[in-house]
């Protein structure tokens, strides 16, 4: 886990939910203070502005963790930082399990102590970032939006030039492709937990809204998308209509041998199977085989990122990728590789 930090206004925080395309959470960080006993963090916590986050009723999930900290028990640092609330707000919040799924989830507080130095921040996203809200029908294994965007920007796919995903199962690279070819904000069609603090500012929000609605540039190249499932196209073209970026994808059933891109270099960029969609591990590595054979043959002089867990398996295919990049799906390890198909007469 890891975060970057940054300074600035509410509005930024508004800004930075409606455009992050990689990140989890924003948090506000809401106070820092030394902490040694628990009459001193109660202390501390009831002179923190809950007032301006919390409206009346809402419940909080109080999300504590402790490391070479006096106070260490995370059950009774939640105890009193509920009672440093209560004592500022005038009432006892109600704790809950917080529950991203829930329709209007509970304000998120995260209380971290290490070497007694306690911060508190709140979350001001909610569900994850990487519920856009478009991506409604699934295929098997479906791939994180945030991820998606991050290998897109990790390929350094440039918007000019085509791009295939040739195992595009609910089609989540190819949206994020298009969303970010053409500028739209990922967060622009979502509820955030900011929206229910009481010092949220409507106005302010729809003023970002509206100068960030994308532009439709119908000069941007098509993005192609195939899988061998009907299925998984079915539901990767009714989330790119709810994502409003259909116009620009070409949707196809098809196995990785029939693929047929454009003339010219681009990009392919993919999460291929490894050992998830397919019950038969042996298949595996023909797959490889021929998704290696199909790009130099089809592909000369595009580059290619992909998602591997497998250095055996990407070996299959014939091309010689870079050190990757650790990453995580689903839980799983994985890497992001890259690589550029040679020219033909250069193999």
């Amino acid at each position: 886990m890891g975060g970057v930090e940054f300074h600035g206004a509410l509005s930024d925080v508004y800004r930075a939910n409606l455009h992050l395309r990689i990140a989890s959470r924003v948090l506000v960080r809401l106070g820092e203070f030394p902490v040694s006993t628990f009459t001193q963090l109660r202390r501390q916590i009831s002179r923190l502005p809950w007032e301006q986050y919390l409206e009346t009723g809402r419940p909080v999930a109080l999300r504590v963790a402790c490391s070479k900290s006096r106070l260490y028990h995370s059950g009774a640092v939640a105890e009193h930082v509920a009672g440093g609330m209560a004592a500022r707000l005038g009432r006892t919040p109600s704790v809950q399990k917080f529950d991203e799924d829930a329709v209007l989830p509970p304000q998120l507080i995260l209380i971290r102590l290490v070497e007694n130095r306690c911060t508190i921040s709140l979350d001001s996203s909610g569900a994850r970032l990487h519920r856009r809200g478009y991506r409604q029908a699934t295929a098997k294994a479906p791939l994180r939006e945030t991820l998606a965007a991050a290998i897109l920007l990790a390929s350094q796919w440039e918007p000019t030039r085509p791009l295939l995903d040739p195992f595009c199962g609910s089609g989540t690279i190819a949206i994020e492709a298009a969303m970010l070819a053409l500028k739209i904000p990922p967060g622009r069609a979502r509820r955030f937990a900011f929206m229910e603090w009481p010092n949220f500012q409507a106005g302010v929000w729809e003023i970002l809204r509206a100068e960030a609605a994308g532009q439709n540039n119908p000069l941007l190249p098509k993005i192609f998308a195939s899988d061998r499932d009907a299925g998984a196209i079915r539901a990767a073209q009714a989330n790119a209509e709810r994502a409003g970026v259909a116009d620009w994808i070409d949707f196809s059933c098809r196995a990785v041998s029939a693929i047929e891109p454009p003339i010219g270099p681009g990009w392919v960029v993919t999460n291929p199977p490894y050992g998830v969609r397919l019950k038969a591990p042996k298949d595996l590595p023909k797959l490889y085989a021929q998704l290696g054979k199909v790009l130099r043959t089809k592909c000369p002089g595009w580059r290619v990122a992909m998602l591997g867990n497998s250095t055996h398996l990407l070996h299959c295919t014939g091309l010689e990728f870079d050190r990757g990049i650790p990453l995580l799906n689903g839980g799983l390890k994985v890497k992001l590789v890259r690589s550029t198909i040679p020219q033909a007469g250069l193999i």
